[in-house]
């Protein structure tokens, strides 16, 4: 009988195939995914950067003027200053039309409702706080009216125009000659990022910079609560607390917690820290009370699983040597364990900052924030907005301009989150340690 040749280690049969192509359709399916998700990564960069990034400049007139002491002071001896200003502004702009050769006169109507709303103001708050400029020659960058800029932009044709408040047709034609003379002008708009929110009608005076700050107090609370109590806390649970029915129900419960609805935690702020202790409505201060109750579990999470990470020998050699149960946790296992700790916690804050149902409730919607705090009490405890609740109420406005200016905010929010999650890649690498 003659006996079966046996198979060589070279010869690929029927099931080694059969398992390596489908080792390489797996192969295939993950970079398809992964090729899909830097897809919509791409996409929605793309379409934040397209809608956001016209936020960050502003159509403007571009005036310049020269205001003489006489001037000054005759428009603060009139009953109603703005006003006078408004009129002052008109002969600038008439003056500079004529210089340039053109035979146009704008009205006061034109310039003061439709062109450059609500100026007065803002030229009288400028030379009241530089009187030193009164008889230099000052350019003026006034923002425009939203139709204007849409006008200028190309986004609004001269035959979609029809007789309204904000643009009139025969408007149209000073605007070109206006245009054409080189005084409605494109300018990087630096009030979106050091301004305060404005008036609905007056989208092009916009800014986010009192809500930024509001959102800097907030995190400040929240690093200085949830931090030291979430670490704490998940050193207790960790290494000292017996493992019983209160503790599973603690751990169950801290788990549930990290899955809650942010809105409800937003109801507890209201009720607990608003009704129930008076605390300021609005105020940073009470913002990030709630956040901080919405973040520590997740940091109490990943400090936990930061700590079980760290190898079970390192307690056993700490504690053969001599070292406390005490000495053993806070000089081996947490250092190493603080890079992972100190990444959870700044992921567990740049996912507060971005939260905006909880400050909704709380009263932090974006009208409010219409200065800067005076110091730093009064940034804790003065009402204020923050960054995700500004953009909100911006895009719940019916201008299209404060869509841009939300589109622009989403853009000013990211950059503080990659920035935070840029530190806490830093720190991760500085702390890191080996064993």
């Amino acid at each position: 009988m003659t006996a079966s040749p046996k198979s060589s280690l070279l010869t690929v049969d029927a099931r080694t195939k059969k398992r390596n192509a489908a080792e390489k359709r797996f192969k295939a399916y993950g970079i398809v995914a992964i090729a899909i998700g830097l897809l919509f990564l791409v996409v929605l960069l793309t379409s934040i950067l397209r809608s956001g990034l016209p936020a960050f400049t502003n159509t403007v007139v571009a005036l310049q003027a020269t205001v003489t002491q006489e001037d000054y002071d005759a428009a603060e001896g009139q009953l109603l200053k703005t006003a006078a200003y408004e009129a002052l502004l008109v002969a600038k702009v008439n003056e500079f039309l004529t210089a340039q050769g053109s035979t146009i006169e704008v009205d006061e109507d034109f310039i003061t409702d439709r062109l450059v709303p609500k100026t007065g103001a803002t030229i009288r708050e400028f030379y009241k706080a530089n009187p030193g400029q009164i008889g230099q020659s000052v350019t003026f960058n006034l923002p425009a009216s939203t139709r204007i800029s849409r006008y200028f932009e190309g986004d609004l044709q001269r035959e979609d125009v029809t007789d309204s408040r904000f643009l009139m047709v025969e408007d149209l034609d000073v605007l070109d000659e206006m245009i054409a003379a080189g005084l409605i002008t494109t300018a990087f708009d630096w009030n979106f990022i050091t301004g305060t929110d404005t008036a609905v009608d007056n989208p092009g005076g916009a800014g986010i910079g009192a809500s930024v700050i509001g959102s800097f107090f907030m995190m400040i609370v929240v690093l200085l609560l949830a931090l030291p109590i979430g670490v704490a806390a998940s050193i207790y649970l960790e290494e000292f607390a017996p493992k019983n029915r209160l503790t599973d129900l603690i751990e169950v419960n801290i788990s549930n917690l990290a899955a809650v609805p942010s809105i409800v935690f937003g109801i507890l702020g209201l009720a607990v820290f608003i009704q129930f202790a008076h605390l300021p409505q609005s105020a940073p201060l009470v913002g990030g009370l709630v956040l901080t109750l919405m973040t520590l579990p997740t940091i109490i999470i990943s400090t936990r699983a930061s700590l079980k990470s760290v190898p079970p020998s390192i307690r056993d050699a700490a504690l053969g040597v001599g070292a406390s149960k005490m000495q053993a946790v806070f000089h081996h296992v947490l250092p190493l364990a603080m890079p992972g700790i100190l990444t959870g916690t700044i992921i567990g804050l740049a996912q507060a900052l971005g939260e905006t149902a909880p400050l909704l409730l709380i009263g932090m919607v974006g009208y409010v924030a219409r200065e800067y705090p005076d110091g730093i009490i009064s940034g804790f405890v003065d009402s204020n907005s923050a960054m995700p609740a500004q953009i909100y109420t911006w895009a719940a406005r019916a201008d299209t301009g404060f869509y841009e200016k939300a589109w622009g905010g989403i853009i000013v929010l990211l950059v503080f989150l990659l920035t935070m999650n840029l530190i806490a890649i830093l720190l991760r690498r500085r702390f890191e340690r080996r064993w």
